[in-house]
């Protein structure tokens, strides 16, 4: 870096966001854009480590630390911090083939391995990033890169979430002809459906999506296999086949009531909202309407997060979420130091949007839902609960137990059961007969071969539910393995 101590000279700044009241008006991203004199400070703050631990990608205590396609941090903070934008441009998207995804959705764990946090707060990693790509765009310098030779060899992948654009992005420079298979309306799988607009816009999806097919790749888009075209048909017609069809089989929830009318799946009803934003059906039977009611979100992650944000931007009369586990620390404990990911308190925007229009925190800690009530037409009505409290047992291993007397009532129209995913849909996997552990596609990591000859698997299919940059990683390591597959050795990295 141009001068070594400027991280003990300029302090954190993060992107600001726009007031909370005015963006619940509205469903535009919900930061807004670092000006160049801002970048430069905090590219400055990047240190000059040796070792930059920012970069390490693994998973450290079932967390992930760093940054798992192993982006080229130092030395694209250091180019930004000379201005020379163009190269740090370059550097970015040697790693990275959707930094305007990650910069804007990934929870950066490169920030929580960042050696500065050892003492101070992390580089702005994530800002940083999304700044690099959006320059790109702005000023042209993305333009299709069109192979100038093909193989001959074809691939089909299915599903076009991260990991399905990821590898197919990289075999397409690589040559080969790559078909991708989505059942949906429009292509980019949970960037499209399951991440909401005010965090990542649909254009700037729909504005890769539309790179990728201007650089030679095929998207077959309303085309469910088994249903439009079998797994036989798949494998005769390509050389290779990729699944990458996420983990979208929700955990339910066995509750007495559960079968109530208005109790949802968060991600149907994310998906439901998101397609009647960019569709809009405003008769639409199967969209799901929270305004005037009383919300609850069963499940204290992201995507419970997103539901929180949609319904206030529905204009619901009261929200509240629920989490099995107590409120985080305001800083590091001792049994999660640097450079795991900080397991720390923070106000995402949702949580922000909610306490400015209704004064308070919408999350209530260690909360269990007893059973949902309906009325006698069959629609909610709410929701009973119990506080619970953290013990250990005798062998020193913590367990859950009712605090008595702090049984609850909750008003409710609606319930959003965010609690997690299962795995992939089991049918698409049984008709190409690959192998399952755990509910999970069974192939290797860094190898990524299911045992059927031709089919391999990657991202959130293969390795559960996780990050957006996991499945970014597993799409270009997926498309590494094929290509040598096809080839006998592989001119992918």
């Amino acid at each position: 870096m141009g001068k070594t101590t400027r991280f003990m000279e300029y302090a954190r700044e993060e992107a600001k966001e726009r007031n909370p009241l005015t963006r619940l008006k509205d469903w535009n991203e919900h930061t807004e854009l670092m000006s160049d004199d801002t970048l430069h400070r905090q590219s400055a703050r990047c240190m000059d480590c040796a070792t930059p631990f920012c970069h390490i990608g693994m998973e450290i205590s079932g967390m992930t630390s760093g940054c798992p396609i192993h982006n080229l941090i130092p030395e694209w903070n250091d180019l930004v911090y000379r201005g020379r934008w163009r190269e740090a441009l370059d550097r970015l998207i040697k790693t990275n083939n959707f930094p305007e995804f990650t910069g804007r959705v990934c929870p950066a764990p490169c920030e929580g391995s960042c050696t500065v946090e050892i003492s101070s707060p992390a580089v702005t990693i994530k800002n940083i990033e999304q700044a690099i790509i959006d320059k790109g765009f702005e000023n042209g310098w993305i333009q299709p890169r069109i192979p100038d030779r093909r193989t001959g060899k074809k691939i089909a992948v299915v599903g076009s979430g991260p990991a399905g654009l990821a590898a197919a992005d990289q075999l397409n420079q690589a040559g080969h002809s790559v078909t991708i298979y989505e059942r949906a309306e429009r292509a980019g799988g949970l960037l499209t459906y399951g991440i909401p607009n005010m965090k990542l816009e649909k254009d700037i999806v729909e504005r890769r999506i539309q790179l990728l097919s201007q650089e030679g790749i095929n998207f077959v888009l309303n085309t469910e296999i088994g249903k439009d075209i079998t797994s036989e048909e798949l494998k005769d017609q390509y050389d290779a086949v990729i699944l990458c069809v996420g983990a979208q089989k929700q955990r339910d929830l066995e509750l007495e009531g559960r079968e109530a009318k208005g109790v949802h799946f968060a991600m149907d009803y994310l998906t439901k909202s998101t397609q009647h934003l960019l569709d809009q059906h405003p008769s639409d039977e199967a969209f799901i309407d929270a305004k005037d009611k009383d919300v609850i979100v069963i499940g204290g992650g992201d995507t419970g997060a997103d539901c929180v944000a949609t319904a206030l931007r529905q204009e619901c009369r009261s929200i509240v979420q629920f989490g099995k586990y107590p409120k985080l620390p305001e800083a590091r404990t001792p049994d999660n130091m640097w450079p795991e990911l900080p397991n720390i308190f923070t106000m995402d925007y949702a949580y922000e949007e909610a306490q400015a229009k209704f004064g308070e925190d919408p999350r209530q800690y260690t909360v269990q839902t007893k059973n949902i009530v309906a009325d006698g037409d069959g629609n909610l009505k709410e929701l009973h609960t119990v506080q619970m409290q953290y013990t250990t047992n005798e062998q020193g291993q913590p367990e859950l137990k009712e605090v008595p007397g702090t049984e609850k009532v909750w008003p409710a129209q609606l319930v959003f059961i965010a609690i997690g995913f299962e795995g992939p849909e089991q049918p698409l996997l049984q008709q190409f007969g690959v192998k399952t552990e755990n509910q999970k596609i069974s192939a290797v990591h860094g190898d990524y071969r299911t045992n059927v000859e031709g089919v391999f698997a990657a991202g959130d299919a293969r390795r559960g539910q996780s990050l957006i940059v996991w499945a970014i990683q597993e799409g270009r390591e997926a498309a590494r393995e094929v290509d040598k597959y096809l080839m006998g050795s592989t001119v992918l990295v």
